[in-house]
Formats: structure tokens, C-alpha cells, sequence
């Protein structure tokens, strides 16, 4: 007998998302399960130092106090509650909530996951976590619990478990596992699913988009959608966003599942509807990942505003003035933002900004005394001469780094309600069949682009390749590449993803044709130099590059202006090159059709 689709929701897509969004999702419509997301690479080091303090801590308190809002809310409508806000330390959370559904009068029903914390790792490592599957998930909603919370899983396992619980699949059902995962990706990051952060953000109403959910069927197909009445927008543009975003590649790799990115089809299914299907699954690789931080050192920074003329110059006083300040810290960093205009109309408008960033293993290199040598400049530099902020004390930063380790040699384990513990055998992995006969050369498959592949996008550049179906001495209008296309990027530890989508077959096709690596690179001049991969998923009428070691050791060391790549799709969005003039004054497609 086919059970009807699981309906889930998301009320959290990181550590200090909308608070009010569990009640908000608990009262909007009907729900089976709510998940949320607490995780990232920042949090697991802000976690790790919270349990340095006091080791009865480690776990995401906001939803604490938000379950203390909504548990009895939650349990009066018999919706299961899943979230991986347990961080460090998930059966300290379990605990907590059991306390507190004793003090509301709640009867519900606790249960947790862990085994993910590796720690002790390695010299040095403030924390260390597997990325664990959905098994752990299922396990614990099979024996009954009300509200299960977990310690680092894959983000998209929190809907891939509870799928797999409401529809009793096998662990080797992969094609409908990777469809759970698709839709779990989408559903992660909350509202960026719904018009939040979206490119075409101007073409709705998003002050405040409304969370998401899926309704998610037994066959691993899915409808993404949101209450009705909520704010925001669900399209097909919206979803491919969310898509790619922090995707690294065809191969979406997972614990339980390999799921095929290039194999996802999207096409509306109505007002705020999108449905999820084609997806296939294979097997998981045999290794876990592991994400391991650290304390990277101490970091400063002085930012000094430079008004009016001469700025370069001004900007060259500061520096050779702070030489010999600076000569014993490990980094410096300038950066000089001409945010200044020519005959401006408001001082602010005026101004460009130089930004110092200090960073060193010793506080005192990169403490009070070096910002002071900063500010003892006040009366003696550049004419105007003033700083953002006062001087403060050296901040420690974090490092973030990943690894892999065995999948059989991580302690997987379900801690059921009733407090038996319920270990998780890691997913079987069929050998491979050796061949009989020697096996031909394979070219590589269309999603991957030999590097070096030609390109750039100087002015009168017209792409790699002759687009099919257009005339190659059209016309063309310098313009922005975002006149025409989607972006979103992210980050992956010292990575960055940039996904670029078309809404139009016709811009599809030039687009892929023209943005290759090299022609990213050349639009992108901060990723000269660095391993530029680019991943074709035609489904989706998306490229994705991976921009490998930009971010250097991740968010959490500030090492960029713009430290988890959030804008660096909006920064190509921005750049000119000649594109097609009919392409630009073609109606679009309604946003997000497929063929």
C-alpha cells in the first residue's frame, strides 16, 4: 500500500536564523515534520569554544528557548520535531529538552544522535565532527520519538532520515534516497529556497518570505512549496538557486547516497509549487567527511577613511607610515575600497575606505599597541584622517579544515527514547566487478571542462564556441551578465561555489558556450591563479564552478572582504561583456520552465 507524501518542513537554516519561524511553521499548515538547521563551519568553532567555557554547553541554545515557545504546540498537532542543533554535545541537548517538556507538562518523547565527535583528532583541533547520514534519523523515529536532535549529520539528512522513517525505505533504496537528499538541499537553508537572497529578488515580494517544505512521495519525487499566505516566492528559478548553492561538482556526495545533480528536473506544479524528479542515486563512497577547527591565531584591523583627493597618495602615507609598526606580524593585509566618487554631493560619497588586517599567532603582535600606533597618527598623516571604529584588542580566529576518515570506523549511534543505544552499521558498498575484458578509454562526460578551455570576456569577446542555432556575427550589446542571468554562490571551507543559471534554452546555450574557466577568471581577476573547475547541469540550464583556496582557511579567519563568498555571484552578475542583443531584448521564458 503507498503511504501518502511525507510533508516537512524547515524552520532554521543557521545558528540565529528567524526565531519566530518554528511557530510560524508550526501554525501555518499541516506538517508530519519540522527539521532545522543549526550547523556551519563558524558554528561548530563559536560551539567549541562555548564548550571550552563550560562544558555542559556545545549545543545550539536558541532552540532551547524556541522549543519552550512551541514543544507543547508541536506535540498538540503530532508533528516530529528533527534538528542538529545538539552540535557538540546532542545528549546534553536531549537532557535539556527532557527537563523542559517535565516542566511544561509535556509528554513527548526524546531521542538523539551521536558518535560524530571525533576529538581527540589531531594537535591543535578545537573540535572534529563526522559528517554523519540520515540511518541514525530513522532509527530513533522508528522507536517512536517525538523529537530527535543530532549532533553534526549532513545538513540534507535531516529530511533524507525522516523520509526514510515514513516510508520504511531500505538503506540501498538509493534512486528515492537521493531524491529525499535533493530536496533536503533545497530545504536547508530555509528561506533561500523561498526568494531570500534570490538574483531576480525584484520581482517579488520578499521582506519576509515564508519557510519552506516539501511534500516528498514514495518514489523519492518531491513538490517544494511553502504555507499559504506566507511571504516570498517559490519558482523554478528560486529552487535551481538553492540547487547550486555549496554544490562542488555532478556528484552530490552523502553518507547514505551518492545523489546525481545533473540528473534533477524541476518544472512547475502550480502557484508556489515546484516539483522535484528524475533524480538517481548511486552508492556512497566508503569514507566520511570530517570537519576540524581550530584556533588559527589572533587578528586586528583598522579601517581609515580617506576623503576627497589625492587618495592613492593618502593611502601610501598610512602604509609607509604603520612600516615599521608592522614589520614583525606574521600577515598584513591593505585593502583600499574606492568607494569615492568624482564631485561628490555627500562627504560619505567622498570617501574610500583602506582596510588593515592584522593576523598573528601572539596577541601582542596584533593587539592594543599596534591599533594605538594607528590612532597616534590622528594629527600627524593624512589630511582628514579618521578610523571607522577606536582601537580594540586582538580577536582569536578560527581555522577551518576537512578530511576523510573510514565510514566503519566512525561510532554511529541512536540513542532511543528509552535510552538503549542502537548502533548504525555503515551502508553496504557493493564491490565493483573487475572486468573480463580490458575496459576501452571513456572521454570524459560533457559535466566536466578540460582546464584551459579559451575564453575571457574583453570587450568584443563573443565565447568559446559557436552557439548552435545563432548567427556568430549577431549583434551584440555590452551589458551586465546578471541582465540576463541567475547567480549564487557559497562557501566550503577555504572554497567557493558559483552557480549561474539561464531561464531560456537560447541563453542556455551561450552561456554555455561562453563562461568558461578562463573567461570566469578573466571576469573574476581575484581568482587568477587559483584551480577553477567548471560542472555543467543541463537539466537545470546551470554551470557551476568550484574556486579553489580563495577564501585561504575559511569564514571564520576573515580572510576576504567578503569572507563566505555570499556576493561573489552577485560580483559576476556585475560584470560587462558582449552578449547577443537579441538574447537581451527576448521576453524570458516563464522564470524557471523546463522543457
Amino acid at each position: 500500500m503507498t503511504r501518502r507524501p511525507l510533508r516537512i518542513g524547515n524552520a532554521s537554516g543557521f545558528y540565529g536564523d528567524r526565531f519566530g519561524a518554528v511557530r510560524e511553521m508550526l501554525t501555518g499548515g499541516p506538517l508530519d515534520v519540522l527539521t532545522g538547521d543549526y550547523l556551519a563551519e563558524l558554528t561548530m568553532l563559536i560551539l567549541g569554544r562555548d564548550r571550552l567555557k563550560n562544558p555542559d554547553l556545545g549545543y545550539a541554545k536558541t532552540f532551547l528557548r524556541q522549543l519552550e515557545e512551541n514543544l507543547a504546540l508541536a506535540h498538540e498537532r503530532g508533528v516530529r520535531i528533527v534538528a542538529n542543533a545538539g552540535g557538540l554535545n546532542p545528549a546534553g541537548l536531549a537532557d535539556a529538552l527532557r527537563e523542559l517538556a517535565a516542566k511544561l507538562g509535556v509528554s513527548v518523547s526524546v531521542a538523539h544522535v551521536e558518535g560524530d565527535d571525533l576529538m581527540p583528532f589531531s594537535e591543535g583541533a578545537l573540535t572534529a565532527n563526522a559528517y554523519l547520514g540520515g540511518a541514525g534519523i530513522t532509527a530513533c523515529l522508528r522507536a517512536g520519538a517525538d523529537v530527535v536532535v543530532t549532533g553534526r549529520v549532513t545538513d540534507a539528512a535531516l529530511v533524507s532520515g525522516s523520509a526514510a522513517w515514513w516510508f520504511d525505505w531500505a538503506p540501498d533504496a538509493y534512486d528515492r534516497l537521493a531524491g529525499a537528499v535533493v530536496a533536503g538541499h533545497v530545504l536547508e537553508c530555509g528561506t533561500q529556497a523561498t526568494g531570500g537572497n534570490y538574483a531576480f529578488f525584484t520581482r517579488h515580494d520578499v521582506r519576509t518570505p515564508g519557510f519552506p517544505l516539501a511534500e516528498i512521495a514514495e518514489d523519492g519525487t518531491s513538490v517544494v512549496t511553502k504555507h499559504p499566505g506566507t511571504g516570498g516566492a517559490v519558482n523554478v528559478g528560486t529552487v535551481t538557486a538553492q540547487l547550486l548553492y555549496e554544490t562542488q561538482g555532478v556528484r552530490y556526495l552523502g553518507p547514505d547516497v551518492t545523489a546525481r545533480l545533473d540528473t534533477v528536473r524541476l518544472a512547475p506544479a502550480g502557484p508556489d509549487r515546484v516539483a522535484i524528479s528524475g533524480v538517481l542515486g548511486e552508492t556512497p563512497p566508503d569514507t566520511l567527511k570530517v570537519g576540524v577547527t581550530r584556533i588559527g591565531g589572533w587578528r586586528n584591523e583598522v579601517v581609515f577613511v580617506l576623503t576627497g583627493l589625492d587618495v592613492d597618495a593618502k593611502a601610501d602615507l598610512v602604509k609607509a607610515q604603520l612600516a615599521d609598526a608592522l614589520s614583525g606580524v606574521a600577515t598584513v593585509t591593505w585593502t583600499l575600497a574606492r568607494t569615492d566618487h568624482p564631485d561628490p554631493d555627500t562627504e560619505e560619497t567622498a570617501s574610500a575606505l583602506l582596510r588593515l588586517v592584522v593576523r598573528d599567532p601572539s596577541p601582542d603582535r596584533v593587539g592594543r599597541g599596534l591599533t594605538a600606533a594607528a590612532i597616534e597618527l590622528a594629527l600627524g598623516s593624512y589630511p582628514g584622517f579618521h578610523v571607522t571604529a577606536p582601537p580594540g584588542p586582538a580577536q582569536p580566529y578560527g581555522v577551518f579544515t576537512s578530511s576523510l576518515v573510514p565510514a566503519a570506523t566512525v561510532p554511529h549511534v541512536a540513542v532511543l527514547p528509552d535510552a538503549t543505544r542502537h548502533p548504525i552499521p555503515p551502508v553496504p558498498i557493493p564491490p565493483v566487478p573487475t572486468p573480463s575484458v580490458p575496459t576501452p578509454p571513456v572521454q570524459a562526460p560533457p559535466a566536466f571542462e578540460a582546464p584551459g578551455s579559451g575564453g575571457g570576456a574583453p570587450e568584443g569577446a563573443r565565447g568559446a564556441a559557436p552557439v548552435p542555432g545563432t548567427d556568430p556575427a549577431a549583434a551584440t550589446t555590452r551589458a551586465p551578465l546578471g541582465a540576463l542571468f541567475g547567480a549564487r554562490s557559497g562557501d566550503k571551507g577555504g572554497d567557493a561555489n558559483i552557480g549561474v543559471w539561464a531561464e531560456s534554452d537560447a541563453a542556455w546555450q551561450w552561456l554555455r558556450a561562453t563562461l568558461t574557466a578562463d573567461a570566469l577568471t578573466t571576469l573574476l581577476p581575484e581568482t587568477s591563479g587559483l584551480p577553477v573547475a567548471r560542472h555543467e547541469l543541463p537539466h537545470l540550464r546551470a554551470l557551476n564552478f568550484t574556486v579553489t583556496g580563495i577564501l585561504g582557511a575559511g569564514v571564520a579567519s576573515g580572510h576576504r572582504f567578503d569572507p563566505q563568498a555570499k556576493a561573489l555571484g552577485e560580483w559576476l552578475r556585475a560584470r560587462h561583456l558582449d552578449i547577443p542583443t537579441h538574447l537581451l531584448s527576448a521576453d524570458p521564458a516563464p522564470e524557471g520552465t523546463r522543457p
